[in-house]
């Protein structure tokens, strides 16, 4: 029986992406999203991926949407983390209001989706969580410092979570992308966006494909042995 994979954010960019890379590997795969309906079932339609909507930042609603996976589809044996936000501005233009959104749900969704899904990894003895930070999580960067923040501590959750699950056979690891072809990275002016690839020593963004080629391995049986580990692909642009 296939083993079921969830994707959160899993309907669009880097999620789109891990979605499909999961299914062509033979996974069972869901993928939540939190807002835009329309795109969901054009991203069903297309793939035959169901989608299941509700807030990862909502402890609750995670609780409840992975019960009713659970229920609907089978047991969850791998969970993505992909899910998440910007409210860019330096800080002493930033509210609390955009710190606390980007933290409830880059972060808190992390946390909320494990707190839904790892009691049944570890029972059954096998699961994959893989959560998706960032390079300006290992770097930092100008005017994000909530969403640095949250990724950096994606970065150290991933550890941490990862000597829990160890010896049950569930392995939680992260990877850290660097700019992606995604719709958000497209909305950088692009002077600014010149400046950004000229930094990336393979002189170019990085693909969505690309991000969920390693996903899969991380998924795969093959991957045991790797646990609490962060895998940084970003051309070359911040070797940590």
């Amino acid at each position: 029986m296939a083993r079921v994979a969830i994707v959160t954010g899993g309907t669009r960019g880097i999620g789109e992406a891990i979605s499909v890379a999961l299914k062509s590997q033979g996974f069972t795969v869901v993928a939540n999203y939190a807002g835009n309906a329309e795109k969901a079932k054009a991203f069903s339609d297309v793939t035959g991926i169901p989608t299941y909507r509700w807030d990862v930042g909502d402890h609750q609603a995670c609780l409840d949407g992975c019960a009713q996976v659970a229920s609907e589809v089978g047991p969850i044996d791998v969970v993505i983390n992909n899910a998440g936000v910007t409210r860019d501005g330096v800080l002493h233009k930033m509210t609390f209001e955009d710190w606390n959104e980007v933290m409830r749900i880059n972060l808190g969704g992390c946390f909320n989706m494990a707190k839904a899904t790892f009691p049944g990894m570890r029972e059954r003895g096998w699961g994959r969580i893989v959560n998706i930070g960032s390079i300006n999580g290992q770097a930092g960067q100008y005017g994000q410092v909530n969403y640095a923040a949250a990724k950096s501590g994606i970065h150290g959750f991933t550890k941490a979570l990862a000597q829990e699950g160890a010896k049950f056979g569930v392995t939680v690891n992260a990877i850290a992308p660097g700019y992606i072809d995604t719709d958000m990275v497209a909305a950088v002016p692009a002077p600014v966006l010149e400046k950004i690839v000229a930094k990336i020593p393979v002189g170019r963004l990085g693909h969505a494909e690309e991000i969920a080629r390693g996903v899969v391995f991380l998924c795969s049986e093959q991957a045991g042995f790797v646990t609490g580990s962060t895998m940084s692909i970003n051309g070359g642009q911040h070797m940590y």
